[in-house]
């Protein structure tokens, strides 16, 4: 069973496919009972959906975005220097 070190929770991936982006997807069952979404976007960033409605988005290029449950967003960029 694969592990999600983030949240520390053990979870089954119960289907797959592709969005109609074209974006690959996973509904992911952690093993508290917990749903969530991972993409995996054609241009090389990822996105999680979990189950609070929390969201977190890596670009993949160098920014990120968390949003929580209660809609506060925190951003990061790379440094470019």
């Amino acid at each position: 069973m694969p592990h999600n070190y983030y949240t520390g929770e053990d979870y089954n991936v119960t289907s797959r496919g592709v969005n109609d982006q074209g974006n690959a997807y996973d509904h992911r069952v952690s093993s508290t009972g917990d749903h969530s979404y991972h993409y995996s976007n054609k241009d090389g960033g990822y996105y999680y959906h979990n189950s609070d409605n929390s969201r977190y988005y890596n670009s993949g290029n160098g920014y990120s975005s968390y949003t929580s449950a209660d809609g506060h967003v925190s951003k990061c960029f790379k440094n470019t220097k």
